[in-house]
């Protein structure tokens, strides 16, 4: 499995799954009807601008995707090629195979419509196995990766439609559904995948320098400035406009918060740059759920100071014990910027929920509870059926992250299982953490220690 020939076999089996994703398009994908040329003289002419018009947002997603996550992990010395180049792999890869997935789940006449708005869902969808990355980082093969992202992917699109679509439950960010997920299923790969007993020190490779670590701040910042976009791009009218000011608010709090904690806890009293290219993004996850309610400012405010707080001391602690204690490497440390941020959204999401009136949401009410509604012709049977009230919803909220944990963990033990137990390559320690295991590296950098 360590030969030239087993590599050359990897990427032909890459080649395949792109030709079966190609046969898929062919057999089952159409342009939605609204992109398609209309007739002379036809009313809804210029349906299609409706589409057109988030291509701005669209854009912001597509920079978070390939630049943003790409760079944040660049953070390990000899692992830029992989960390950047991996992103877009697997990144391209997982946009085709989500269209593909979401779109089995709301086939028309056995065919799935494409529009813009359903590249803007693989976009997002996108984000799930490269955080789930973020915790092996360094520590697989190509080809596991693939194979993680395929079938995570899969089990990723059937949670979210039991979460949003069964369930009815708020997730306008994708906190519980995309953030929670990825972090928990990545989470539990890596604990299948942790090493021996003996070899539990940290790699020889497995750390930064200080270009590498400017490198990651580069995607730090593209990800805080695209943050709201991400966050609001699947929301309409006001409750787009609301998700675009609760996120920013709660990562400038963030921010501000992880800086002030970062140097309260860290030796010597002086900032750590892993709090800083990463707890300052919590704020973003932690409002995701709720980023188009009512917060308030100061709403909004309150959950990015909680979210820079624990995530910070995640980094500082928690993540320590679980190297040391379970064996269990994040190397991004994927718990404390996806992870622990996605469950303080969906507590405040219940919190919310509870406090939801007809009078303070009015006509958003359908958009945003569809479930708390009497009818509001869905197709799809709600569990508990429709006119919940708002202490439901609120339990509702809570079931769904519950939910989502539950099949995240699942599905990554028995992931890592397949990974490790079978005839997958798996690297030995010396070979963590090295661009040169697949990629051709120049001289100069192979003679560096």
């Amino acid at each position: 499995m360590h030969s030239p020939t087993a590599k050359v076999s990897g990427y032909i089996v890459l080649m395949i799954v792109q030709i079966i994703f190609l046969i898929l398009f062919w057999l089952f994908v159409r342009y939605e009807k609204a992109v398609l040329p209309q007739a002379i003289g036809a009313e809804d002419a210029g349906s299609a601008n409706e589409h057109v018009s988030k291509y701005p947002q669209f854009q912001d997603i597509q920079v978070m995707i390939f630049i943003g996550f790409g760079f944040l992990m660049t953070f390990l010395r000899k692992y830029g090629y992989s960390a950047t180049g991996y992103t877009l792999f697997m990144a391209a890869l997982v946009v085709q195979w989500s269209i593909l997935m979401k779109g089995f789940l709301h086939m028309e006449s056995g065919k799935i419509s494409l529009s813009l708005e359903n590249i803007i869902d693989a976009d997002i969808a996108a984000a799930v196995p490269l955080i789930s990355m973020g915790a092996l980082l360094g520590r697989t093969t190509p080809i596991q990766l693939l194979c993680m992202s395929i079938f995570e992917v899969a089990l990723f699109a059937a949670n979210e439609y039991l979460a949003l679509n069964v369930l009815s439950i708020c997730d306008c960010g994708g906190s519980i559904t995309v953030h929670a997920f990825g972090a928990y299923f990545g989470l539990a790969v890596a604990l299948m995948l942790r090493p021996a007993s003996d070899q539990n020190e940290a790699g020889k490779h497995e750390g930064a320098n200080y270009l590498s670590d400017i490198s990651a701040m580069i995607g730090t910042t593209f990800l805080w400035v695209y943050w709201p976009s991400f966050n609001s791009v699947l929301a309409d009218g006001a409750g787009g406009e609301r998700a675009i000011l609760n996120t920013f608010l709660s990562l400038a709090a963030a921010t501000v918060t992880t800086f002030v904690v970062s140097a309260l806890v860290s030796h010597e009293n002086k900032l750590d740059m892993v709090h800083v290219q990463n707890s300052t993004l919590a704020g973003g996850v932690a409002v995701g759920t709720v980023c188009n309610l009512l917060l308030g400012a100061h709403g909004a405010v309150l959950i990015g100071i909680i979210a820079g707080t624990v995530s910070v001391l995640g980094y500082r602690y928690l993540t320590p014990w679980l190297t040391s204690n379970l064996r269990l490497h994040d190397t991004c440390g994927v718990h404390n910027l996806h992870g622990l941020p996605a469950l303080i959204s969906a507590i405040a999401s219940a919190i919310y929920a509870s406090m939801v009136t007809v009078d303070d949401y009015q006509s958003e009410l359908e958009d945003i509870f569809p479930a708390m509604v009497g009818n509001n012709g869905t197709a799809t049977k709600i569990m508990g059926g429709l006119g919940r009230n708002a202490s439901s919803q609120a339990g509702y909220q809570l079931f769904g992250i519950v939910v989502t944990l539950l099949i995240a963990i699942g599905g990554g033990i028995l992931t890592g299982a397949v990974l490790k137990y079978t005839n997958f390559r798996n690297l030995q320690k010396d070979e963590h953490h090295l661009d040169e295991q697949y990629w051709e590296v120049p001289a100069l950098e192979n003679k560096e220690e």
